[in-house]
């Protein structure tokens, strides 16, 4: 079977729990590179039984992160490049319309969609979740924002990719299902509302063009001190969450109280730390 022309990069630290499934999934894919953050458990022996490329990555704390800095170093053999962490699964149909559509000339970059896992149940309704991580090497890179100073993610989270020409859609859905715990879960989300809670005074003082449309919106209602009750109205009511049960709930609870993070950890910074 010819291999699709595309390059892989699946970002990891500690992954594995996650990473064999993801490896197992990608099988048809010509290139795959798995970019290490030192992980302490058997992260990098997986992804090499596996048959995968293994590179190393310790940040500096500057320009560029993990995505970026595998753009720039790693020996990618395509053009085609598709970014995935390690518990995002693909499937034979999403494998099928990636290896079409990326030989439309039309095109330099693809969205793509996530079926959403939460506490092991696949959740039907809320906000859905999607990201530009398939993307011409030539075309595409991800954003770069000055966060020397205060950064501690050594991958990009909420940065997303500026992509140069039409980006389309993939429609079939790549599995989004985290098998740790709900404790990872929180954890991870306390890490990222800091860093969301910084990003927002940083760009208080600058004028960003760049922001998606999402993201406009998303802080225009930290201003207003709505968020969080505006996602969570959103997600379970106007996105027919309850639908999804307890677990519907549960995530609409979670992601809003994640906002509630973020807007009360600004204030908190603001009476602490002077930004530059």
């Amino acid at each position: 079977m010819n291999k699709i022309p595309i390059s892989v990069i699946v970002s990891v630290k500690n992954e594995a729990l996650n990473l064999p499934s993801c490896l197992d999934k990608l099988e048809r894919f010509d290139q795959i590179i798995v970019v290490d953050s030192c992980s302490t458990d058997d992260t990098p022996i997986i992804a090499k039984t596996k048959g995968a490329e293994v590179l190393q990555f310790q940040w500096n704390g500057k320009f560029p992160k993990k995505r970026n800095w595998a753009l720039q170093n790693a020996d990618l053999r395509h053009e085609w490049i598709l970014f995935l962490d390690a518990d995002e699964f693909v499937s034979d149909e999403f494998v099928n319309e990636v290896g079409i559509k990326i030989h439309d000339p039309y095109y330099n970059g693809f969205t793509i969609r996530f079926e959403n896992y939460f506490m092991g149940r696949k959740l039907k309704y809320g906000y859905g979740f999607q990201k530009s991580a398939l993307f011409k090497k030539s075309k595409g890179a991800y954003e770069k924002i000055d966060e020397d100073l205060w950064s501690h993610l050594d991958m990009e989270v909420h940065e997303h990719p500026i992509i140069e020409g039409k980006v389309g859609v993939i429609k079939s859905k790549v599995v989004h299902k985290d098998f740790k715990n709900l404790e990872h879960y929180i954890s991870k989300h306390n890490a990222y509302s800091t860093w969301e809670a910084h990003r927002y005074l940083q760009l208080k003082q600058t004028k960003n063009t760049l922001l998606s449309f999402n993201q406009k919106i998303k802080y225009s209602l930290i201003n207003t001190g709505l968020l969080p009750a505006v996602y969570f109205l959103g997600a379970y009511f106007l996105k027919l969450g309850f639908l999804d049960g307890k677990e519907g709930f549960y995530l609409a609870r979670f992601k809003s109280h994640y906002f509630f993070q973020v807007q009360t950890k600004i204030d908190s910074f603001k009476n602490n730390i002077e930004l530059k």
